[in-house]
């Protein structure tokens, strides 16, 4: 335990100002996430943006997480617009829960990028984590979709990733952005209880 706070210490006192900002806005954009804000996606850009150079450097390599990152800037922008679409005055996509068409989508998505990124880490990087970095991958690619869709289920599939991802980062030395990650498992699990809230609302006032 005394070891791990002090790489966590020494990972703060070594953090590049590329990293220190990720993690801000980071953890800016899951709270934000949490209230149902749209401003989740600029924040998200900004953070995103660092993580995909971070993680791309030559000694880390996490090439799955930066390909990930990458992939979160582009569903914040789809996002973004996806949340500020408006039909009758309101927003065109509310908070639901998944229907069966969802979960085979969302399950695609992992069982597919889980299988398509190992192949692509194995075959074409030095990546010495290819499985576990896959699998943190492609169950956030299918979180991101859902979070996109408003679905109360995202908060349940980054999760997953996010657990796979603590140990991960860890072991690469990003002690920083790994509690960034313990941060964003512990809104996540508020957040499945307060979209839930907002949900139970919204049928409220629809009523």
């Amino acid at each position: 335990m005394d070891g791990f706070i002090q790489q966590v210490i020494d990972g703060f006192l070594q953090m590049s100002w590329q990293e220190a900002t990720g993690v801000i806005f980071g953890i800016v954009s899951v709270f934000c996430s949490r209230a149902n804000s749209v401003w989740v996606y600029p924040t998200g850009l900004v953070s995103t943006g660092f993580f995909t150079y971070l993680f791309a450097k030559p000694g880390v390599g996490l090439y799955a997480e930066a390909g990930l990152n990458a992939y979160y800037f582009i569903m914040s922008v789809y996002g973004w617009y996806n949340w500020t679409r408006q039909k009758d005055g309101h927003d065109a996509v509310g908070i639901s829960w998944m229907s069966r068409r969802d979960w085979q989508i969302a399950l695609g998505i992992v069982v597919v990028g889980w299988v398509f990124i190992w192949w692509v880490l194995r075959s074409f990087t030095d990546s010495t984590v290819p499985i576990l970095d896959a699998l943190v991958s492609a169950t956030a690619w299918s979180g991101m979709w859902l979070l996109a869709k408003r679905k109360i289920e995202n908060w349940v599939m980054l999760n997953v990733s996010n657990f796979i991802a603590v140990p991960l980062l860890l072991y690469k030395g990003l002690a920083p952005t790994a509690v960034l990650t313990v941060i964003l498992f512990i809104v996540a699990v508020n957040g499945y209880f307060h979209w839930r809230r907002i949900y139970r609302e919204q049928l409220n006032e629809q009523a």
